[in-house]
């Protein structure tokens, strides 16, 4: 239902320029159709593991139902810091040094809001998650987005970051391995990233939600560099390696000064994250790392896959280190990344999401997201094989005819 405007005109005018999430709306498109594989949303077909369902009905059984401290339960945090260290080789006090949160997007949030001034610049390699730029701006900063492309592999460089330093920069946010096109960096060129930012005084917000996703080398924890870990404020969580997208559980660790803030914040705001993800979330790091094992193992299989789909039917893609996304060239097609979107949805019923979603430098192409299951990435690669071979004869027939 629409309004009549007396509403509008006082709404925030920073929240009024802010586009719907490029995202959301393919997926509620799709979701109106019938016989539609959805390739576009980026969550796990895997269901949570099951001693982890179990421990929140046993949870629920014993009643607990309550609100939890602030921060996390004790004990989360307490195994959160232990995961930290052994993991990634980066140690966080439980108390005071981590805080769980409603997932990896409200750490994102609160973290913007507990450190952006109006006007501080923040560095955003692009293309980038679609969050990044709407919440730079709610916090009241002003994005800079740095162009990376297929030719480097999507890679941010130190250079750039150099480059594009001015008075007004505070923060550089890093999502390697990245959303939405798989790439990642290596130690070295993530060290001299970090070199860079403490010579020039840049706080890091390290969005590592997909780092246990890394299939062609070791992950490496941004905060874990050397003089990093007083720098940068790490988020991490369980949506996507645990199989958790609907438990709404993440955690961010970094400097206590930096993690009252966001607390306090966190406080007014959404209090404490669920109870009850929260005991499923200390169950998956209890128990489930087996099967988080497993399920990267499957996400690799079919990243082979897909990328032999694309190699078959012609659509030059760079073959993504991490995460569970594709970000094929669709040039080929003679059309933008919006048409190509739209229309593989109604002529093929396949739900991608187009580049220009995540910024201006994804125009051209589009995400593919292969954590659905093998059956229907073949289908679906069938009928997008179906989609470019007709719009490649289509274009063939202009150009003939122009010359």
């Amino acid at each position: 239902m629409s309004g009549n405007g007396q509403w509008l005109d006082r709404i925030n005018p920073t929240v009024r320029a802010i586009k719907p999430s490029g995202i959301r709306r393919f997926f509620d498109l799709a979701s109106e159709m019938r016989g539609v594989i959805s390739l576009g949303v980026g969550e796990p077909d895997f269901v949570t593991p099951w001693r982890v369902r179990e421990a929140a009905i046993y949870g629920l059984e014993q009643g607990y139902t309550m609100y939890t401290a602030n921060s996390g339960l004790p004990a989360l945090r307490q195994e959160l810091a232990r995961y930290m260290a052994g993991s990634f080789g980066v140690s966080y006090h439980p108390d005071g040094e981590i805080v769980v949160t409603v997932g990896v997007s409200e750490a994102l949030d609160l973290a913007l809001r507990a450190l952006v001034t109006p006007g501080d610049e923040v560095l955003v390699p692009e293309p980038s998650y679609v969050s990044y730029l709407p919440c730079i701006e709610l916090a009241g900063g002003k994005p800079v987005p740095l162009s990376t492309g297929m030719s480097n592999g999507f890679r941010l460089t130190a250079d750039q970051v150099e480059k594009a330093v001015t008075p007004r920069t505070k923060l550089l946010i890093l999502c390697y391995p990245n959303n939405p096109t798989g790439a990642v960096l290596s130690r070295r060129e993530l060290q001299a990233i970090a070199e860079v930012c403490a010579a020039r005084d840049l706080l890091v917000i390290a969005d590592e939600i997909y780092i246990q996703l890394s299939y062609t080398q070791e992950p490496v924890c941004f905060a874990s560099l050397p003089g990093m870990r007083d720098r940068t404020v790490v988020l991490q969580g369980f949506s996507k390696a645990f199989a958790m997208t609907g438990w709404r559980v993440g955690y961010a660790a970094g400097n206590g000064d930096l993690i009252g803030a966001m607390t306090k914040i966190h406080q007014y705001t959404m209090l404490c994250a669920p109870i009850t993800g929260q005991m499923a979330a200390l169950e998956a790091l209890r128990s489930a790392r087996d099967e988080m094992r497993e399920m990267v193992r499957q996400f690799n299989y079919r990243r082979h896959l897909v990328m032999d789909a694309f190699k078959t039917i012609g659509l030059p893609c760079f073959n993504p280190g991490g995460a569970f996304y594709a970000f094929p060239d669709i040039t080929p097609t003679g059309l933008s990344s919006e048409d190509f979107t739209e229309r593989l949805l109604r002529e093929e019923k396949v739900a991608v999401v187009p580049g220009n979603a995540f910024g201006d430098s994804g125009e051209g192409f589009v995400r593919c997201s292969y954590a659905a299951s093998v059956e229907n990435l073949t289908e679906a690669f069938k009928r997008i094989g179906r989609f470019v071979q007709r719009y490649r004869k289509y274009n063939k027939k202009l150009n003939w005819a122009g010359n």
